[in-house]
């Protein structure tokens, strides 16, 4: 649709370029970015621009629309809540909405089907994980995108601790899809009103109608609250499970997460409706249709915002061969932590595989013995688990935990840190964080006498520091001082880490993104400040006792296209910058071997990380980096330990790489899917997921010693996340899935099943 005359020629610097919609509250229009790539921006009519509620609603928008930003729904790209007519840009999503694909070509069956349930099931599911309802899921608020169905429209939704805003006299929502709770009580309206929606939704895919449709609006309104849902005609297997969630009480309804795991039990290819008879749910399988990738190409579509992608090109890794170079996206303020669950593969029959004992040898008690034979428990020890309950409840976190003697110190989304004895799991103190999490910011680190965290600032405190990095006593909890904190350092070297301890210092990018700034770990006191290279942006990278730099163009940085960062050592006495060391790009630092800097070169195609293709090892003393190509593209989460490169995949699969010629050491299949490490103990390495399963492996060659069984509730094929597991002589200390953290003897791990 093209522009009308009265439209603006840009909003936000963004230039416009089509209508691709308007609605009784906004317009929203298809825009460039300054590299090209195409947003959608929502601009709000003028008439609502003076009302003091209507902006407060359209706020509540723009940050519950950032905290479900992922693979499930559109990331905000820019907002402006408070200019004189508010607007909101968000991704690009190719493809039609839910409905008009049934007005096009009538209701959906088979595996069309039950794809579209489980991968909303899945978005409502991540929406839920990070405290929000989004009260307002219908047909024209999910786009069919091509790797999957999209959530949009955050209109209405809210934080699940917050009031409800309505607009006086109105219930705000559209009756067909809504909830009884949400026609008759909306302030009182949570999570199992989305479920509610949800199967209605579902209901409405599959034939065409919602179960509850009537001649008007009122009628409607009125069978939600007092009468049976219309199921006849959905199919008989489908309708299982999407009938309980049609209660009319919240509490008898599943949860997203339940309604997801029953989905994924639905038949491969969903018969017809009830009245076709018994035999039509038989068959149960669990397959991979749930899986989806850390990002999605990009493509001009009609109907609404969606992923976006940086541009392509091949560079030489001086092997002849070539590959597509795509660089990393910036990363949003206030992206929640739980943003790295949408980022997340459900491993489908590869996880029923696995638990069936395909993979033998993972869970023997002999190997047990051989964990650690050198180390010793501390004195008093027994096994123990503990949960730190972090700043904001409604924000399931995962913390980091490192260990000095006998102190656990933890920290990450709501926790700025915590001390947990290693003994026995008692906490000593916490300090908290109000506002919300970014993801992957977990713990700077800890000294003998300071433990470094960062917080958040509240929502409610606009006054405040976004990030600040807090340095805490480690005896007594006693807040020592605090700094505002700038840096795009997950654009810059793949890792969330906008500050690094070196030894009893402190290094961290300065607020305005401009500076390094060197400071004593437990005074404060600022050593030097460094301003970062013209025209450059930088994060900061320690490698053993040196410190260097990362530094990438603002104009690869405004592209997301981070091809040729470059590295400065920087002198630690006198913030001096070194020669600039040119790296073929993007590349992930790993950790240092035989004196040098090792990182694994990005592997993109289109806008997916398809994983890592090269070594390559950076040499101080001469300032050069050698590159060496990897026989194949390694998926998953990468690490090192004790001079070794290791990738562990969304299936469990670990391969051991040598850092000096990038050859293949040893593959090992275990049964913890998605785990992040390596941590290495005494002769063992660990690795462990969200769920708290952790497999101990020999790092000879990769033998597996022992596997233990899930310990808490939370998403495995995650990838990217730091390690999870430190250790303290022969105690294994394990930080899990929604603040919890638990410790067992490394020769008496928990049993598996």
């Amino acid at each position: 649709m093209s522009l009308r005359a009265g439209d603006p020629a840009e909003i936000g610097g963004y230039p416009l370029e089509a209508r691709l919609g308007s609605g009784g509250m906004g317009t929203v229009f298809l825009a460039r970015t300054s590299s090209g790539r195409p947003v959608a921006i929502k601009l709000i009519h003028q008439q609502f621009a003076g009302d003091s509620e209507f902006r407060i609603r359209f706020r509540q928008e723009v940050a519950a629309a950032r905290r479900v930003s992922g693979a499930f729904t559109a990331a905000v790209v820019d907002a402006a809540p408070e200019a004189e007519q508010p607007w909101m840009a968000t991704t690009y999503i190719e493809g039609p909405t839910l409905a008009q694909r049934i007005a096009d070509d009538g209701p959906l069956g088979g595996a069309g089907l039950r794809n579209l349930a489980i991968g909303l099931a899945e978005a409502l599911r991540d929406i839920h994980r990070v405290g929000v309802v989004h009260r307002d899921l219908k047909p024209s608020n999910v786009v069919l995108s091509a790797e999957g169905p999209r959530v949009i429209d955050f209109g209405i939704s809210r934080a699940a601790d917050q009031q409800t805003l309505t607009m006086t006299g109105r219930v705000i929502g559209t009756p067909p899809f809504m909830s009884p709770e949400q026609l008759q009580a909306p302030r009182g309206v949570g999570p199992r009103s989305d479920v509610f929606s949800l199967a209605t939704l579902l209901v409405y895919a599959a034939t065409g109608r919602g179960p509850f449709d009537a001649d008007s609006p009122y009628l409607t309104a009125y069978q939600v609250v007092h009468e049976k849902p219309s199921l006849d005609a959905v199919p008989a297997a489908l309708r299982t499970v999407v009938e309980p969630c049609l209660g009319k009480e919240p509490e008898g309804r599943p949860s997203a997460d339940e309604l997801l795991e029953l989905l994924r039990d639905l038949p491969a290819e969903l018969g017809g409706s009830a009245a076709d008879g018994p035999g039509a749910a038989v068959s149960r399988t669990r397959d991979v249709l749930t899986e989806h990738h850390l990002a999605t190409r990009d493509t001009p579509a009609p109907n609404g915002p969606a992923t976006d992608a940086a541009g392509t090109g091949s560079a030489d890794d001086g092997s002849g061969s070539s590959r597509t170079a795509i660089g990393r996206r910036l990363r949003g303020r206030w992206r929640p932590v739980l943003a790295a669950a949408v980022a997340v593969a459900a491993i489908g029959a590869g996880v029923t595989a696995l638990q069936a004992g395909a993979f033998g040898g993972n869970d023997t008690e002999d190997g047990a013995a051989a964990a650690a034979p050198g180390a010793a428990l501390p004195d008093g020890f027994k096994p123990w688990s503990e949960t730190v309950a972090g700043g904001r409840p409604d924000i399931p976190d995962e913390l980091r935990c490192v260990t000095h003697g006998d102190a656990v110190f933890c920290g990450g989304g709501g926790v700025v840190a915590a001390r947990i004895s290693a003994v026995d799991g008692s906490r000593a103190w916490t300090a908290l964080s109000p506002g919300i999490p970014v993801q992957g910011m977990h713990l700077v680190g800890a000294t003998d006498d300071t433990v470094l965290g960062y917080r958040f600032a509240a929502q409610d405190a606009p006054q405040d520091p976004t990030t600040e990095v807090v340095a805490v006593d480690a005896d007594s909890g006693r807040e020592l001082w605090s700094v505002p904190v700038g840096g795009q350092s997950t654009a810059i070297t793949g890792r969330t880490r906008d500050a690094v301890l070196l030894g009893n210092d402190v290094v961290s990018v300065d607020p305005s993104d401009s500076a390094l700034e060197f400071r004593d770990a437990h005074s404060g006191d600022l050593a030097w400040t460094t301003s970062f290279p013209a025209g450059e942006q930088c994060a900061p990278v320690p490698v053993g006792a040196r410190l260097y730099a990362m530094c990438v163009t603002d104009a690869e940085l405004a592209a997301s296209s981070v091809r040729h960062p470059a590295l400065y050592p920087v002198d630690r006495t006198t913030g001096a910058w070194g020669e600039a060391i040119a790296v073929d790009g993007p590349a992930v630092p790993m950790g240092v071997a035989d004196g040098r800097l090792v990182l694994l070169r990005e592997h993109w195609e289109g806008a997916a990380l398809t994983g890592y293709d090269a070594v390559v090892r950076v040499d101080p003393a001469s300032g050069k980096a050698a590159y060496s190509r990897l026989a194949t593209t390694y998926g998953g989460t990468p690490g090192m330990a004790d001079g070794t490169v290791y990738v562990s995949g969304q299936t469990g699969l670990v391969t051991a790489l040598d850092p000096a010629t990038g050859r293949k050491k040893w593959s090992r299949q275990t049964s913890v899917e998605g785990a992040s490490g390596p941590v290495a103990g005494e002769g063992v390495l660990y690795f462990s997921s969200a769920t708290g399963r952790v497999v101990a492996l020999s790092p000879t060659d990769g033998t597996s010693l022992w596997t233990t069984g899930p310990q808490a509730d939370g998403l495995t094929g995650q990838q990217g996340a730091s390690p999870r597991v430190t250790v303290a002589g022969r105690a294994v200390i394990v930080a899990a899935a929604r603040n919890t953290v638990f410790a067992f003897d490394a020769q008496n791990p928990p049993k598996p099943g």
